[in-house]
């Protein structure tokens, strides 16, 4: 190959290339990338749909939208949610602590699976279930939404216990 050939071939190639400066994203990239510490998380009372005392942080999303969320939960210890469903797939880890999920429209604690740290669950639409925790339970809630909390029996929705005082 003759040298002006080489020579023109090396100045399309540096033209061509693009200079980034440092951590700056390429503009042609589709990629995201989040971190959230667990310093950063906001938390916040739960929804009214869940009774008092439990908190949420949204990590990612928006669980009334449709899409994928993710967000932990915190429930104390003695929190209990009477028998619901979810008008979506309801898919949850627990982080630490231990949840005791049961199936049906009745709380009844003897028939619930404990389910410590490190445990998974996903439920499909509509399936009736309760929870209980006995001690401080973290949860990391990660599946698509809208989300909400219907309760089996009306009487249970912290919402209207709340409209009727």
């Amino acid at each position: 190959m003759n040298r002006h050939v080489v020579a023109t071939l090396l100045i399309v190639a540096i033209g061509g290339c693009e200079t980034l400066k440092k951590d700056e994203p390429r503009a042609s990239s589709s990629h995201q990338h989040i971190i959230i510490t667990p310093d950063k998380l906001q938390w916040k009372p739960a929804p009214e749909g869940l009774p008092k005392g439990a908190e949420m942080a949204v990590i990612e999303g928006d669980p009334k939208k449709s899409g994928f969320f993710a967000m932990r939960a915190r429930m104390p210890a003695g929190y209990r949610i009477a028998p619901h469903w979810h008008p979506a797939w309801e898919r949850v880890t627990v982080l630490s602590g231990t949840m005791y999920l049961g199936e049906g429209e009745t709380l009844d604690e003897s028939k619930a699976t404990a389910l410590p740290a490190g445990s998974y669950t996903s439920m499909s639409p509509g399936m009736k279930h309760f929870a209980v925790f006995k001690q401080p339970t973290e949860l990391l809630i990660a599946t698509n939404g809208p989300w909400g909390v219907h309760y089996v029996n009306p009487s249970d929705d912290p919402r209207k216990q709340s409209a009727g005082k």
